[in-house]
């Protein structure tokens, strides 16, 4: 005989809801009826003993036709869950003070100690055990965890928690970590999240581990734009946290990979503080670099990760600023003038009617409209204020420039860009040879006469290659057009340097057993420079002589030319971008590499040399060969590096010719947001258990919170039985005598 443990009352009759409803309609309405034929009657005793004798006669009516039983069950009990949650971030690992062990093993002690209070809950919940940190992980019992995770985020974890896991619903939470959250509760307790823990349906209470005061000093927050504009101001904002420091002068410092470009002392008083610093500096080149912000790591500090944070600025051109210093009027030098000041993207400044100190006008100074050219103001004071340089045809003596030339050799050297082109005042005629800037240019003088025959320009093979003489979308129409030009009028005869590319020869002129270069080029330190051997070059202006056509090669060549000097990232053969700019600590560090042919066509299969230096020392640290793929690109990983800031610079060749040398920058993190934040919040542990119905305690007190556990479901299980009890003599008896009673009684008190 099967066994019950539960029963509920129920409805045996067959008939349909509907007809239900219209059975207690039909009953209702025959009250109201009778209380309706009674409202002429005065005396109330009456009215109510005949309303209520039709009242329990509909009644007994209904409990005949509705036919109800008791339901026999066998039931079960389903425990509930009860979640425990332990934070296994990074922050549980950084110590409680001297000789207490971390945040970790206090939650570790805590559990052990509640142990037998939970164990004696498992007689009605299952005891669920999480680790939470970047996401949700299950635990294996009463184990210390790990702090390892480099993010916080609880609200995430709590949505992540099975609400039925095995047909068990939760019954509740228990939360234990320090409160200091990195994600969505980062600001505090927001509508958003408020409306997410009040979504779960379940109490979630809190236990605070590393309640107090922990002493530190971190770089809290580094605010600054994306890029910056090259020879303008950049200001840096940063958040200084202190924490139980005592008052302090703190120096802030910024560098730039290693050099130190800013700095400001900043002033702390007593107690936790927090201050905003801002620090401005002005970037001299372009291109990407690491910048850091630290302060001194202090005796005593909970930790010294946070007391530097890197960022990566692009710095960038608004316009390329030109100086254009001109010997003597010609036809060379108004189209490069006419050219340079029609381009939006130059800023030029150009000298090419010159006053000598020694020139004799014979007329009062200030009826002059033409000023000595200002040397000293230009080559001493604002120098580094251009991104290009051009003598053209130009005589530096009469100018007494021998004490400024070292300036222009230094100002290459550190980055800068110089462009000398040819004429009767340039290269060996004008005395360069025996300059101070003799050995940037790449070309040097041979003694020979300027060769005035006029000649066709040929590319050389570097030429071909070269994004200065590309002048055309492939390497054939690039050929055709460079055939098609006219001839030049004459060259200055000189040789190249070693360590010069010439793109463009003389196919006659020879100088020390080659025929001599009409357009080289060479890296000079950090700054590039260019020789244009002729003063023609504004023939290639000129309509070809097939066709009547005007060529476009004068203003290609020349915008190519200024693009290359100045270091244009687009003009590279060879790009490297890496993957993350700003890395956390012991993550990998990598970057896609991309080479393309002279055409700009991928470069599939091309070898690859990438190497890994230290940006502040120019060491370096590691280096990987690998091929490009079918589309040209290949990825390089190098293993995690220490924190810093580095560059990976790579080098592609293709059948044994180098297709040329691309770099990026990344910075290595001293911390991450999760480890640069100490405080423990148990006010968030607080709030969030105040917002679910939960209690907050502290790990200190060794006891439960209040749970405020839902209670277990109850479920059928097993077979049931219905057993009738309508069918019973005493409510047809009930309904006999409320119905015939009534009937007596109106017939006596003369209702009909």
């Amino acid at each position: 005989m099967e066994r019950f443990n539960d029963w509920k009352l129920v409805l045996l009759t067959p008939w349909p809801a509907w007809v239900v409803a219209l059975l207690g309609a039909a009953a209702l309405a025959g009250v109201v009826l009778a209380a309706l034929g009674l409202r002429k009657e005065r005396r109330r005793g009456r009215r109510a003993l005949l309303v209520g004798l039709r009242a329990v006669g509909m009644l007994a009516l209904l409990f005949l036709l509705l036919e109800p039983g008791v339901r026999l069950l066998q039931t079960a009990t389903v425990k509930g869950r009860l979640a425990i949650l332990v934070d296994g971030s990074a922050s549980m690992g950084l110590p409680l003070g001297e000789g207490k062990g971390t945040r970790a093993a206090e939650a570790a002690a805590y559990l052990r100690a509640v142990e037998p209070a939970l164990r004696a809950l498992e007689d009605r919940y299952t005891l669920e055990f999480y680790r939470f940190g970047e996401g949700l992980e299950p635990l294996a019992g009463f184990a210390e965890v790990a702090p390892d995770d480099e993010a916080t985020d609880l609200l995430g974890a709590l949505d992540a928690l099975p609400r039925g896991s095995g047909g068990r619903r939760l019954a509740g939470v228990l939360v234990v970590g320090d409160g200091a959250d990195t994600a969505a509760l980062r600001d505090g307790l927001t509508r958003e999240a408020k409306e997410r823990l009040s979504g779960l349906g379940v109490a979630v209470s809190t236990v605070a581990v590393g309640a107090g005061v922990a002493r530190d000093l971190a770089i809290e927050d580094v605010r600054v734009e994306d890029f910056a504009f090259v020879r303008n101001t950049v200001e840096v904002e940063d958040a200084i946290a202190a924490s139980g420091m005592g008052p302090l002068e703190v120096p802030v410092v910024l560098e730039q990979e290693g050099e130190v470009v800013a700095q400001k002392t900043v002033s702390l008083g007593a107690g936790d503080q927090r201050r905003k610093v801002k620090l401005a500096f002005v970037p001299d080149r372009i291109g990407d670099f690491v910048y850091t912000v630290s302060v001194p790591v202090y005796e005593g500090e909970a930790t010294g990760d946070n007391n530097a944070e890197s960022f990566v600025l692009k710095v960038i051109r608004d316009r390329v600023r030109v100086l254009h210093v001109v010997g003597r009027p010609s036809w060379d030098q108004r189209f490069l003038r006419t050219h340079l000041t029609s381009d939006p993207n130059v800023d030029l400044v150009s000298f090419y009617i010159l006053r000598t100190h020694q020139d004799q006008p014979r007329a009062p100074e200030t009826e002059l409209s033409l000023i000595p050219f200002p040397v000293e103001e230009i080559f001493e004071k604002q120098l580094w204020s251009f991104d290009l340089v051009v003598f053209q045809n130009f005589n530096y003596r009469p100018y007494r420039m021998d004490r400024y030339l070292p300036n222009l050799r230094r100002y290459v050297e550190e980055g800068g860009a110089f462009v000398m082109i040819g004429g009767e005042q340039s290269f060996g005629e004008g005395g360069y040879d025996q300059s101070p800037i003799a050995d940037i240019l790449p070309v040097e003088a041979v003694g020979a006469a300027p060769n005035e025959a006029p000649f066709r320009p040929r590319l050389t093979e570097a030429g071909f290659r070269h994004p200065i003489t590309q002048v055309a979308p492939d390497a054939e129409s690039t050929r055709a057009q460079w055939e098609a030009l006219p001839d030049l009028p004459g060259i200055n005869v000189t040789r190249a340097r070693p360590g010069a590319q010439v793109l463009v020869d003389h196919p006659h002129a020879v100088a020390g057993g080659e025929n001599a270069p009409v357009v080289a080029v060479a890296e000079i330190g950090r700054g590039r420079t260019m020789a244009v051997t002729t003063d023609g070059t504004w023939y290639w202006a000129m309509p070809a002589a097939k066709g009547g056509e005007t060529s476009r090669t004068y203003e290609r060549f020349w915008a190519q030319a200024i693009r290359w000097l100045v270091r244009d990232p687009d003009l590279t053969q060879v790009r490297v971008q890496a993957v993350q700019r700003r890395v956390a600590p012991h993550a990998p560090l990598a970057a896609m590499v991309s080479a393309r042919r002279a055409d700009y066509a991928p470069a599939a299969g091309a070898l690859v040399h990438a190497e890994l230096f230290d940006a502040a020392t120019g060491e370096k640290i590691d280096e990987r060969r690998l091929q490009t793929d079918a589309e040209g690109v290949a990825r390089v990983e190098f293993g995690p590096a220490a924190v810093g800031a580095y560059k990976v610079v790579a080098r592609a060749e293709e059948n044994g010719a180098e297709l040329g040398r691309g770099q990026d920058v990344i910075a290595v993190r001293a911390t991450t947001p999760e480890r640069s934040e100490v405080r423990a919040r148990p006010d968030l542990l607080r709030e969030v258990a105040a917002a679910t119905g939960g209690q907050a305690v502290a790990s200190a007190d060794r006891k439960l919170p209040a749970l405020g556990l839902l209670e277990p479901e109850v479920v059928e299980v097993g077979r049931s039985e219905d057993r009738p009890i309508w069918d019973r003599f005493w409510p047809v008896l009930l309904l006999a005598l409320a119905l015939g009673g009534e009937w007596v009684l109106r017939r006596r008190w003369g209702y009909f």
